[in-house]
């Protein structure tokens, strides 16, 4: 994988010209790579380049208005992480973000299973009033670009157009995040964001091409980069679509390296994930349309994807916001802590012969 392939969603769109072409052109990306850029979804590149620029907007904003929605004071792990208090693999990563989903209510505690914490309104910062309508406006619109592209890639695996629907309905687990990685010196860890598979569906990532290319994935044998384009979307495939589908569709592993000394890099992925109380289920289509993986699934053992969609969310959440789960949820660290086995109040792990 030293570049990524280019998927038109235009001409995935029905009654397109060449549709059946790209409906295999995609079927065989999902099933190689398991990341490509997205062109042709809608969404203009002014777009983008307005929501980089509140972005800059709030990252240079003093660092007591960045707090004013610190993650910390939140249940539902929504606001400013600042640099190191978000983890992967155990290890911090040097990057500051702010975290955006659905504006919904929060759940009456105990209410169900305890992903539903994870409900619940944002935090937004009084200093930069234009930021909340800008982002909830991507959110949803991000939200149709998703939609589209999960039915197409069902119609690639010879199955309805309206598959995944029911994962998504009425309330999917949306996220946005806008990303600052600040350049670091040779001396330094260059852990913007240690290598990771995402746990949902589909994640989008717009880069910002100011600050060079920070975005790596793995291609089986190294970590390449990832170069920003203005305008396309980074796709990748996320673990609970990849294990549905006997990874046939690949879960890519990547990261990000933190930019030169000097230099920051910014992004904005955005996360298209089922309702948390979603059962993942085996899909069953015909062997011809994708080869079975050989070797081993790229999947962690000791990480294994639960079929009830929350339960991952929740794991990783409190796994990698550690102040806001001991914190809110310091009953939960038995089970889901960094320290805990796989849980066993969850159903169990979805696995394939």
């Amino acid at each position: 994988m030293t570049f990524l392939p280019t998927i038109d969603l235009q001409r995935l769109a029905p009654g397109a010209n060449g549709r059946a072409t790209a409906l295999d052109d995609l079927r065989l990306t999902v099933g190689t790579t398991g990341a490509f850029y997205l062109v042709g979804h809608g969404i203009e590149p002014d777009a983008g380049d307005r929501l980089f620029a509140l972005s800059r907007r709030f990252f240079g904003l003093p660092e007591s208005e960045r707090r004013s929605i610190e993650m910390a004071n939140s249940p539902h792990f929504r606001g400013y992480t600042a640099l190191g208090n978000e983890y992967t693999q155990g290890r911090p990563d040097w990057r500051e973000e702010v975290d955006v989903g659905p504006e919904r209510p929060p759940r009456p505690a105990p209410d169900g299973p305890p992903y539903w914490r994870l409900q619940g309104p944002n935090q937004w910062p009084a200093a930069l009033p234009e930021l909340r309508p800008a982002v909830l406006d991507w959110l949803e619109r991000m939200r149709a670009v998703a939609a589209q592209l999960a039915q197409a890639i069902a119609e690639s695996l010879g199955l309805a157009r309206d598959y995944f629907a029911d994962a998504f309905e009425p309330a999917p687990h949306l996220l946005v995040k806008l990303v600052r990685y600040p350049g670091r010196s040779e001396a330094h860890d260059r852990q913007g964001v240690g290598s990771h598979r995402d746990s949902g569906f589909l994640t989008f990532v717009l880069q910002d091409d100011r600050g060079g290319s920070g975005l790596q994935f793995f291609d089986g044998t190294a970590y390449v980069d990832v170069v920003p384009k203005r305008g396309a979307f980074v796709i990748n495939i996320g673990e609970a679509l990849a294990l549905a589908t006997g990874h046939r569709l690949r879960a890519t592993q990547h990261r990000v390296q933190s930019p030169p000394a000097g230099r920051d890099y910014l992004s904005i992925p955005f996360f298209y994930s089922p309702r948390f109380d979603y059962l993942i289920e085996p899909i069953d289509f015909p062997a011809h349309i994708l080869p079975a993986p050989s070797g081993e699934p790229a999947v962690d053992p000791a990480n294994p994807v639960f079929t009830e969609y929350g339960y991952n969310a929740l794991r990783g959440r409190l796994r990698s916001h550690r102040d806001v789960a001991l914190r809110y949820h310091a009953d939960l660290e038995a089970d889901w802590g960094p320290n805990a086995a796989p849980a066993s109040t969850a159903p169990p792990a979805l696995t394939h012969s």
